[in-house]
């Protein structure tokens, strides 16, 4: 006898579970030198994060009546990508207020996995620098690790704890930024190695790209969303970024704040991004073009968590505006 069932039919190997540990997977190798880096705290406050996102998870779910899945690494994952846009020197309070933003109200009172409008990490960061304002601007670690990168003008490492490389670069210019960081080709190498001051997960340039190649290498994201971003990203930072235009610096425009790691891993989000892929590349293009203005024309000197913030409802929208043509529809549309 023939089993009869509606589509889709194809079947995979891949699942929900599956795929978030695959993420959390690639984002231990950034985790681990962002310990080497700054220091042992950094690891105590992801570990909060995360254990306060399950928390979170798991008492939401059974408060509002739904089946408890905190093992599908969703939860995790959102601790994860919270605790690396965050300082590493902020108190354990911060992460866990939120992990209740993040999870409860920006991800279960919207519906659950799947329903909710916005980035859960995002959100809480969002929230967490309206509420801990000076917290999250000014509790940066001094980089373990000794280099003429780390020669401040104030006087050695201490100022890398209340100055991030875009803040010396809004905030002071970039005669002061080079003056102290150094020349461009070791500004260059030791960023994108990912040795910085910054947010626990946003240091390492190569280690947030090899897991993002991993990632489209696995088909769990495609190049159209990171691609565009940081394309956009460059190209305006070399038109509008500079003293004049076109003397913008766009590779340091990459290798600076979350850059990179809201590209690959935040962007690509596949409850809040789009799922076509002509949307995907407006998506991407619209969030690279949206941060260029934050940074330099906002009050911020990041501007990506925001901007990625203010497409995520567009999803949709630029979904509809991109529909792909029916399969074996009429070539002169219907009647």
């Amino acid at each position: 006898m023939w089993n009869v069932s509606v589509s889709p039919h194809v079947r995979s190997a891949e699942s929900v579970d599956k795929i978030m540990w695959t993420v959390v997977a690639c984002l231990v190798p950034p985790l681990l030198l962002s310990i080497f880096v700054f220091g042992i705290q950094v690891l105590l406050i992801t570990a909060v994060s995360v254990i306060s996102c399950m928390g979170v998870e798991a008492v939401s779910q059974k408060l509002l009546g739904r089946p408890v899945t905190v093992r599908d690494g969703s939860a995790a994952l959102t601790g994860m990508l919270m605790a690396f846009v965050i300082p590493p020197g902020v108190s354990f309070l911060v992460p866990i207020l939120g992990a209740v933003m993040a999870i409860y109200i920006g991800k279960h009172l919207l519906g659950g996995l799947g329903y909710n409008i916005f980035n859960p990490a995002l959100l809480g960061r969002a929230f967490l620098l309206a509420t801990f304002p000076v917290a999250m601007t000014s509790a940066w670690l001094p980089p373990l690790t000794d280099g003429a990168i780390f020669t401040y003008l104030s006087g050695g490492l201490d100022a890398v704890s209340t100055a991030t490389p875009l803040a010396v670069m809004k905030e002071q210019g970039m005669a002061v930024f080079y003056e102290t960081f150094g020349s461009s080709t070791e500004i260059y190498l030791s960023f994108f190695m990912g040795w910085r001051p910054g947010c626990i997960g946003e240091t390492s340039g190569i280690l947030i790209l090899l897991g993002g190649l991993y990632l489209m290498y696995r088909g769990y994201i495609t190049w159209h969303i990171p691609v565009s971003l940081l394309g956009s990203l460059a190209l305006l930072t070399w038109i509008f970024g500079g003293e004049t235009l076109f003397s913008g610096d766009p590779l340091l425009a990459l290798l600076t704040g979350g850059a990179m790691l809201g590209a690959f891993y935040m962007a690509t989000d596949y409850v809040t991004s789009p799922s076509t892929r002509t949307a995907q590349m407006v998506y991407g293009a619209g969030i690279g073009a949206l941060t260029v203005l934050i940074r330099l024309k906002g009050g911020y000197p990041e501007g990506i968590c925001y901007a990625i913030l203010l497409m995520n409802p567009l999803s949709t929208v630029l979904d509809g505006w991109f529909k792909p043509k029916r399969f074996a529809a009429p070539v002169g549309g219907e009647k």
